[in-house]
C-alpha cells in the first residue's frame, strides 16, 4: 500500500507509515484540540518537504488571518502561496434551500477539481465539514449533502483531512453522524486541560496503533508522543 508521509513528528508512526495515498481522513475534536494547526501542518510539510502542493479549503477565515495564525511556527505560507505550492480557497456556500445548496456544492467542486488538475494537487484540507449545519437544518438533508460531498472529494486524487468540530467527548468523531461513515481514517484529537491527545479510531485496509498517545503544540506546531500511553479514563465520558 502506498502511504504518503504527513511529516509530522509521531504521527507517522502511530499511522503505521502515514496515511494510505488517496484516502480521505477525518479530523476530528473539539475547540483548542489543535485540528486547524495539524490540518495546515500536513499541507507545510508537504510543500516543504516533499515537494507536493496542497490546497486549503475554508468556509468562513479569510487567507490573512490563516497566514497570521500559523506565524507563530514559522511557516510562511505566503510564499508558499507565491509558489503556487499552497492555495488557499474560500467555499461559496450561501444557499439554505436543499436543492439551491446541491447546486452550489456541485459548482465548487468544480472549481477545486479545476484546481486540483491546474496545480497538481496532492493534498486536500476542508475546514470545516461542520460547516454544513449553518447552513441547512433538516438533518435528513443535512446527512444526504454531507455524504455527496465527502464522497466527490474522493475522485479528486488527493489525499484528503476532513475538519470536524465536535463536543470534545471521548467517543464524538462528528457533528452529524455520517462524517465518520464515509471517511477512509478517523484522528480524533482530544483536549482535557491541560493535556491533549490523539487517537486513531479507524484506518481502513492497515494497521495502526490502538492506544492514545499525548500531543504537545510547541513553537514548531504539532508534536506526538508515539511511545507513550493515555489512559481512557482521563478523556472522561
Amino acid at each position: 500500500m502506498q502511504r504518503i508521509l504527513t511529516g509530522i513528528d509521531g504521527l507517522d508512526k502511530i499511522l503505521n507509515g502515514g496515511i494510505p495515498t488517496g484516502a480521505s481522513i477525518l479530523l476530528a475534536g473539539a475547540a483548542g484540540t489543535g485540528k486547524t494547526i495539524l490540518a495546515m501542518q500536513f499541507l507545510y510539510n508537504g510543500a516543504t518537504k516533499f515537494n507536493e502542493a496542497g490546497l486549503y479549503v475554508t468556509f468562513e477565515a479569510n487567507q490573512k488571518a490563516i497566514a497570521w495564525d500559523m506565524e507563530n511556527f514559522g511557516w510562511d505560507l505566503k510564499r508558499l502561496q507565491d509558489k503556487s505550492m499552497l492555495k488557499i480557497y474560500k467555499l461559496n456556500l450561501t444557499a439554505t434551500r436543499p436543492e439551491q445548496l446541491h447546486q452550489q456544492i456541485e459548482a465548487e467542486l468544480r472549481i477545486i477539481s479545476k484546481m486540483c488538475k491546474e496545480f497538481n494537487i496532492k493534498r486536500l484540507v476542508v475546514d470545516s465539514t461542520t460547516a454544513f449545519g449553518a447552513r441547512i437544518s433538516n438533518d435528513g438533508e443535512l446527512r444526504n449533502i454531507l455524504y455527496e460531498f465527502c464522497d466527490s472529494l474522493k475522485e479528486l486524487d488527493c489525499t484528503s483531512l476532513l475538519v470536524a468540530e465536535t463536543k470534545g467527548g471521548r467517543s464524538d468523531f462528528s457533528a452529524f453522524g455520517v462524517e465518520e461513515f464515509v471517511a477512509d481514517g478517523i484522528i480524533a484529537l482530544y483536549f482535557m486541560p491541560p493535556n491533549r491527545s490523539v487517537f486513531i479510531r479507524k484506518l481502513r485496509g492497515t494497521s495502526h496503533s490502538k492506544k492514545i498517545h499525548p500531543l504537545e503544540i510547541n513553537n514548531k506546531g504539532i508534536v506526538i508522543n508515539d511511545k507513550d500511553e493515555v489512559m481512557w479514563d482521563v478523556l472522561g465520558r
